[in-house]
């Protein structure tokens, strides 16, 4: 059939499996636009209030799904606003296709009413882009682009389709859903050298991180800490992959892990990393971390052994099969003394929550664990950037993979909303977002389409009224200058602002309001704005100071 290049763009995102995409329409996507009204019984376009929420949508959606998410936006400042969303779904490995618009070929280099260069702007950040300069080309382009995006590391590809382009008329012929492209396969040798030094191990630790979650290993993790008698720890982008209740996983490490997690890597002699890339955030001073360990490293992607550590075998190739192989590689292994060590550390860990977590006031974490009573395993969590952020990860209750809804490697303030609002529409399940009244503040225009679309996004505000991580470091590091980290001035009033959106707003003040508050709160249909008031000077605990190492950890407000 002959088409032209516009409906080209939609008919080749319905061929490869889209049945959802955000964006908002402008100059040089109306040809676009006119082709999505035309096919909107077989594509949803959500209209999001920003680009900005628009990509961070289309991230979420993918993030909940493990589908590619799209993203729609005009040429110049529709472009350029899809920057953030883009970039931080490049530093979290998550599958993205962006479209944009721009000024005709003729036109481009001529500095054009809203012609930006995104091609240029965004090399950095995507795994690739194309300028679309052929209408013959397009169809192919784009599913080059969901090749891209969702094979080996996953990844945010744009491609950038000139007003000509969408214009012009070519033949059209439907294809079938693009594969993902077969990932090495590790050697026999390798895997039989990680087999030797597993059965060398007395004290072996398994480590991974958000690879593991788009790789799907759950099972192949467990399975593996089982035969080898091994805790089990993770990166920030790891949560999820693995529940809670597994009595194995001791949870986040690093900066704000958790004390058994940090301190039982600190003293394993085998870290066994999986999908992980030995972030600074997770490692510390890295001349003093993992300094009794041998470490294994497989990853899906060759460029992160040895990036940020020194490993003493590394493995790129697919990692689900490589943990298929090298489970049938090793025998049964037993630890008592190693994992009584855990024991106690888990011990340790749960008497210094005791001490130091107040029960007499509402807190992080009472609000987590009421949310966590109306929640199941497969409810999409999703958080801002902050403290509340570190809180839901050290506390909340994860039960199944892609429920952890997140920015992690960039830590994007004003993710959260637009990210909820995907996750909701990609599961069509009732979403939770935690956040804080700094990041809410960033991108809390989003709320128009929450309740255009009337998501049962269920947003939890802890209200600190300040930027809480920063005045903590503040206060630990700084000498308590507290440069512009105070909202007291802020006149916000939560509960009218969600009136204004058309959404119900509920308050929680004290302890007890928490309850019956929250319950009224999940019993309404749709979108809910709870606003609960937290204690300014609440920490995040326990910490790594930045730059510093397992003997330096804070557990306590007068340990630094």
């Amino acid at each position: 059939m002959i088409l032209s290049g516009a409906e080209i763009v939609v008919e080749t995102l319905i061929e490869q499996g889209c049945k959802t995409v955000f964006g908002y329409p402008g100059g040089q996507v109306i040809n676009l636009y006119d082709a999505l009204y035309m096919r909107s019984d077989r594509i949803h376009h959500i209209l999001t209030a920003h680009e900005q929420g628009a990509s961070h949508a289309a991230d979420g959606y993918a993030r909940a799904s493990g589908e590619v998410g799209v993203v729609i936006a005009t040429s110049g400042p529709g472009a350029t606003n899809l920057v953030t969303g883009i970039a931080t779904a490049y530093l979290d490995s998550i599958p993205l296709v962006a479209i944009t618009g721009n000024v005709p070929n003729s036109l481009i280099g001529r500095d054009s009413f809203q012609e930006v260069d995104i091609t240029g702007v965004t090399l950095p950040i995507t795994k690739h882009n194309f300028l679309v300069k052929s209408v013959d080309k397009l169809a192919d382009t784009i599913r080059e682009a969901f090749v891209i995006a969702k094979s080996g590391r996953p990844g945010p590809v744009l491609v950038d389709v000139p007003k000509d382009v969408q214009v012009a008329k070519c033949p059209y012929q439907v294809c079938p859903v693009v594969e993902k492209q077969p990932q090495k396969l590790a050697s026999g040798d390798k895997l039989a050298a990680a087999a030797r030094m597993i059965a060398e191990s007395e004290r072996p630790y398994i480590y991974f991180g958000g690879g593991a979650v788009s790789a799907g290993i759950s099972a192949e993790i467990t399975a593996l800490a089982d035969k080898i008698d091994a805790p089990i720890g993770c990166t920030m982008m790891g949560l999820s992959a693995v529940p809670v209740d597994n009595p194995r996983y001791l949870g986040m490490e690093g900066m704000h892990g958790h004390y058994a997690s940090s301190v039982g890597q600190d003293e394993a002699d085998l870290i066994i990393t999986v999908g992980a890339r030995f972030s600074d955030r997770a490692t510390g001073n890295v001349s003093k971390y993992a300094r009794r360990a041998r470490i294994i490293h497989i990853d899906g992607d060759s460029a992160e052994l040895d990036k940020n550590v020194t490993v003493d075998l590394g493995i790129a190739c697919d990692v689900k099969d490589a943990l298929t192989r090298l489970l049938d590689l090793i025998g049964e292994e037993t630890h008592p003394e190693w994992m009584a060590r855990i024991a106690q550390l888990k011990a340790a860990e749960a008497e210094q929550f005791e001490r130091v977590v107040p029960k007499d006031r509402l807190t992080p974490y009472a609000v987590i664990h009421e949310v966590a009573k109306y929640t199941d395993a497969d409810t999409p969590i999703a958080t801002d950037v902050g403290q509340h952020q570190m809180w839901v990860a050290q506390f909340y209750p994860f039960g199944n993979p892609r429920t952890f809804i997140s920015s992690g490697g960039l830590g994007t303030m004003g993710f959260g909303l637009g990210a909820a609002i995907g996750a909701s529409m990609a599961t069509g399940r009732q979403t939770v977002l935690f956040t804080g009244d700094g990041s809410f503040g960033m991108n809390l225009n989003e709320l128009a389409t929450l309740t255009a679309e009337q998501a049962p996004v269920k947003i939890i505000l802890l209200n600190n009224k300040v930027l809480g991580m920063v005045r903590q470091w503040q206060t630990l590091f700084f000498e308590q200058h507290y440069s512009n980290t105070d909202l007291h001035t802020r006149r916000t009033d939560f509960m009218k602002l969600a009136d204004a959106f058309g959404m119900p707003g509920f308050q929680i003040r004290t302890l007890d309001e928490l309850a019956p508050v929250m319950e009224k709160a999940f019993a309404t249909e749709g979108p809910v704005l709870v606003e609960c008031a937290i204690d300014e000077d609440e920490f995040v605990l326990p910490m790594l100071p930045p730059g510093g190492s397992i003997e330096d950890i804070i557990t306590e407000r007068g340990d630094n």
